[in-house]
């Protein structure tokens, strides 16, 4: 263990010698405030339209909508609200949903963990295809990709449970998350600021610490580490690390590396982005979503390891599929062309 702090505060002391500590945290605060501000100006107006849309009861008409489709994998009808919550809202917003409605229904094991994999690859659509807009990729390609195969990742749990005869037995909640009874847009003003001050931190704690790691040579080994693996799915190293990033802590702050990077480094393949995006929105915060799944009585090898394994072998198809199609259709279906002055700081763009 000494041997490797020594290392490490080696390379990290090298790593300053071509620059000053202090430009690299002015270099640091620079980016934070841009990503901030990009992510803010997506999110903050958003989130409003949704509020007003829940007060609107447009929710529940979605939910009605996917009523009938939810015998398909093998769900009450009850749950297509669970799951429009889910998707308009945010995962949070989904579990109280779940909670509200799952009573007296006596879900097994096998259906929470149905309807968690469907949450998990389709939730806080707003927000999310927003973001992933401003990364090059077109909303409707997003939105039809995690839409689409988070009902499909749903019906092959669903099968391969039922043939199975494999967990019937019924779903018992490990954890119940207090529920606030106030419903005032006062307690939701002061959540939505709770929520962005804790998006400054994770973004200022994320990009200090990949400026680090690349600094001391981490990122290089993890890019090397990856690249063989992420080759064989047809994502470029350019983005392997960011595409780590969203697998373990999400899309909105994935989303924001990516845009960021983009900035910085416009010769990236608009394709690889794609890609990373197709997979982070398949799975992403495996860590944190999976233990919150398993706590409303998910099985783990559903939510986290079928789950990883069907996302990645949808992106190895479709990087399969793209090469193969000419790039004036993906540019017209798939991805977008993004303006420079879309990921500029300038607030009056």
């Amino acid at each position: 263990m000494s041997d490797f702090l020594y290392i490490f505060a080696k390379k990290f002391k090298m790593g300053f010698e071509a620059g000053k500590i202090k430009d690299f945290f002015i270099q640091l605060f620079k980016d934070v405030a841009r990503t901030v501000f990009i992510l803010f100006r997506i999110m903050i107006p958003i989130s409003i339209i949704v509020k007003l849309l829940q007060m609107m009861g447009v929710v529940s008409l979605i939910g009605d909508a996917l009523f009938p489709v939810m015998k398909y994998v093998g769900l009450p009808g009850e749950m297509g609200l669970v799951w429009a919550t889910g998707m308009m809202t945010n995962l949070f917003g989904g579990i109280i949903a779940f909670l509200n409605i799952s009573q007296g229904l006596e879900l097994s094991i096998a259906q929470v963990t149905v309807i968690s994999m469907m949450m998990l690859v389709a939730h806080t659509f707003p927000i999310e295809l927003a973001i992933a807009r401003k990364t090059g990729v077109r909303v409707m390609a997003m939105f039809s990709i995690r839409f689409i195969f988070a009902f499909a990742f749903g019906f092959v749990v669903f099968k391969i449970y039922q043939l199975g005869g494999w967990y019937n037995e019924p779903a018992v909640l490990a954890w119940r998350p207090d529920i606030s009874a106030d419903n005032s847009l006062t307690a939701w003003a002061l959540a939505e600021l709770k929520n962005y001050g804790l998006i400054i931190c994770f973004i200022f704690c994320l990009m200090l610490l990949l400026k680090v790691l690349k600094i001391i040579g981490v990122i290089d080994l993890i890019t090397k580490g990856l690249s063989p693996f992420l080759k064989l799915m047809g994502i470029g190293k350019e983005v392997s690390t960011i595409a780590l990033v969203g697998l373990t802590l999400g899309v909105v702050y994935g989303g924001a590396l990516i845009i960021d990077e983009a900035r910085s480094n416009p010769k990236i393949p608009k394709k690889d982005i794609f890609y990373a995006m197709a997979l982070m929105g398949l799975c992403h915060s495996v860590i944190e979503d999976t233990l919150l799944m398993m706590a409303l009585g998910a099985t783990f090898n559903g939510v986290f390891i079928i789950r990883l394994f069907l996302s990645m072998s949808v992106v190895f198809l479709l990087v399969k599929i793209t090469k193969k199609i000419p790039d004036k259709i993906i540019y017209k279906f798939l991805i977008r062309k993004v303006k420079h002055k879309e990921i500029n700081l300038n607030p009056g763009v």
